[in-house]
């Protein structure tokens, strides 16, 4: 395969260089994005996360940055549905890039030469093809970053700079994460277990009852935990909890 026009390597994309600029917020990490898009000829982009810990049975994927835009808010909702589970089962055992033909696009990716270093997963399940670029940086690292498109067809090489360029971008988004928390008082482990039983669903009392505490207790520990995640109330800490790794 040759490179596609406007597809080539130059010094002003050099990955080398945005590692220089340390990013101060989530979109300083956009124009990067939109450069690695532009490389793989796609139309759109999606970096997700994996929340949870332990079996990947309890663990799925939060989207934290994509441009599909309001107009297509479904697509992220189908993606995780169709490939969802796939992405992570795989990413438990192997980093190679994924591979999906679209419903409009079954040839994809047509390049016998790219095939030993892709894992091809079950095509039909959405309407764009995509490949999804694995990262693994340890318990609230991992995730993918994903290109979608009708037309993607890189070339070996075009691969594994867009697998590199990726992990920088989750190397970044875990810096400004871990920067963030660091800015704050961790949580203790009453506040966690806390939390933990707010987000399966059990309510003050419960919780009391099962932690031995006192219904005041059990919201003041789920008070301080609001304001040490930067939240503005309970269910926005927990998801900022389970997004941070601190409960599944």
């Amino acid at each position: 395969m040759a490179f596609a026009s406007g597809r080539s390597i130059n010094s002003s994309d050099n990955p080398r260089s945005a590692r220089a600029t340390r990013v101060s917020s989530r979109s300083d990490l956009f124009p990067r994005l939109v450069a690695m898009q532009k490389l793989a000829d796609a139309q759109n982009f999606a970096v997700y996360r994996m929340s949870g810990s332990g079996l990947p049975a309890k663990q799925r994927l939060i989207c934290e940055l994509e441009n599909w835009g309001p107009s297509n808010a479904s697509l992220n909702k189908a993606f995780a549905d169709a490939y969802g589970d796939a992405l992570i089962e795989h990413i438990e055992k192997s980093l190679l890039p994924l591979a999906w033909a679209g419903s409009h696009d079954r040839s994809f990716p047509s390049a016998v030469g790219i095939a030993p270093f892709l894992v091809r997963l079950q095509d039909g399940l959405v309407p764009f093809s995509g490949m999804a670029f694995p990262v693994r940086l340890g318990a609230i690292g991992n995730g993918f970053v994903v290109f979608t498109g009708d037309d993607l067809d890189p070339p070996n090489e075009m691969v594994v700079e867009l697998h590199g360029r990726a992990c920088q971008v989750m190397i970044d988004l875990l810096s400004l994460d871990e920067r963030r928390v660091a800015a704050a008082e961790a949580l203790s482990e009453r506040e966690i277990a806390c939390l933990q039983l707010a987000g399966d669903g059990r309510i003050s009392e419960e919780i009391a009852d099962k932690l031995g505490l006192s219904v005041h207790t059990v919201n003041a520990y789920l008070g301080s935990a609001t304001i040490k995640l930067d939240s503005v109330n309970r269910i926005q800490a927990i998801a900022k909890a389970i997004r941070l790794g601190y409960i599944s």
